[in-house]
């Protein structure tokens, strides 16, 4: 059985490059829209040092690793409704908690995971703080809640050998970030260009 080098699918995918290449920019610009057409999101970070008051004579590297192991629980528990309630008092920040009333519980639940998370910069036991918000003022504010909430009752979580402090306070970013309307298109021109591969191929088989 001969096999046709002319037909083979390297050829055909090189004969119909502008083709494909369409597809791809088509399906890029959907996401772009798509991801336009979603609200906007500004992010605010902030960074607290997680220090543990250990005893004299544990070495550097065993307080840090203490430390990341308390900030993998706090991780968790910022996402909780005891720590929502503890963000929200804050007296020193007027939050814009529109979204999170008048909803179900599963609803302000998931919204409060999607505006407010922390994450554990390893090595430094540092703990950074983020927030979302359509608008980058409001975004510092709960970014800057939240900071204060852990620092004020870090304690009661995690005990009182530990102190936190705020060490790099609220700052957001000077553009949007949620939706990433540029890697959506990027995803969406490399879906376009292989599902245009793909349709080119089996057409010519």
């Amino acid at each position: 059985m001969s096999f046709d080098i002319g037909h083979s699918p390297s050829k055909m995918l090189a004969k119909r490059w502008k083709a494909i290449a369409l597809g791809g920019l088509a399906v890029a610009f959907v996401s772009f829209v798509a991801s336009v057409a979603i609200p906007l999101e500004y992010r605010a970070d902030a960074q607290v040092l997680i220090i543990s008051r250990s005893r004299y004579g544990v070495d550097p590297y065993t307080v840090v690793k203490s430390a990341e192991r308390i900030g993998e629980n706090l991780v968790q528990l910022v996402k909780t409704d005891d720590f929502y309630r503890k963000v929200v008092a804050q007296p020193q920040y007027t939050l814009d908690l529109s979204r999170f009333l008048n909803v179900d519980e599963r609803t302000r639940r998931k919204r409060w995971a999607r505006s407010v998370n922390a994450s554990v910069v390893f090595g430094t036991g540092v703990l950074n703080v983020s927030a979302y918000h359509r608008s980058p003022q409001e975004a510092e504010r709960f970014a800057g809640a939240a900071a204060d909430a852990l620092v004020a009752y870090g304690a009661e979580y995690v005990g009182g050998d530990v102190a936190l402090k705020v060490v790099n306070p609220a700052i957001a970013t000077r553009v949007p970030v949620r939706p990433n309307v540029l890697v959506n298109a990027l995803v969406g021109f490399v879906l376009g260009v292989l599902l245009m591969g793909v349709l080119v191929v089996k057409r010519r088989g």
